[in-house]
């Protein structure tokens, strides 16, 4: 019994890796990493693909999921907003290219496609996010620093 039950998880983890991997080709990104009831999976177009089980961390977070659901389940109504551009990836989202910089757009610029609005960093790594069209930003939706989820409205061009 236990050798199905075997074959089934890795069946699942054989899921879930061609489920990042497809997410890797949508979003164009080069690795992503997700921990999942005590397993970490790392898939990476450049260094191939690793998966291992990581012990939980020392100390366990404090705050419990449910602190963070009412931000959540109120969604902003610039999410469905045609000129809403939204995160490729989860990371933290950095409006300047460095501390006390000036942000690469303020609320009010004209952009051109292909132009840097901010930065995304995941896994350590600065992911500069380009307009996907030219207009002009009428709302910046994130702030400095601030984690943000895929798919998430990070500003508003029209």
């Amino acid at each position: 019994m236990s050798e199905k039950k075997d074959q089934k998880e890795h069946g699942a983890e054989a899921a879930w890796i061609r489920e990042l991997a497809g997410i890797l080709e949508e979003t164009g990104l080069t690795e992503i990493e997700i921990e999942k009831d005590n397993t970490r999976l790392r898939v990476s177009r450049q260094g191939g693909v690793a998966a291992f089980a990581a012990p939980p961390p020392v100390a366990a977070p404090s705050a419990p999921a449910a602190s963070s659901a009412p931000a959540a389940s109120a969604p902003a109504p610039t999410a469905s907003h045609p000129g809403a551009v939204k995160s490729p990836m989860v990371g933290t989202a950095y409006l300047s290219p460095s501390p006390g910089a000036d942000p690469f757009v303020r609320e009010g610029a004209q952009v051109t496609e292909g132009q840097t609005l901010m930065i995304v960093e995941a896994m350590k790594t600065m992911n500069p996010i380009a307009s996907p069209r030219s207009g002009k930003v009428t709302k910046i939706i994130v702030s400095d620093a601030q984690p943000v989820e895929f798919d998430e409205p990070l500003l508003i061009i029209e």
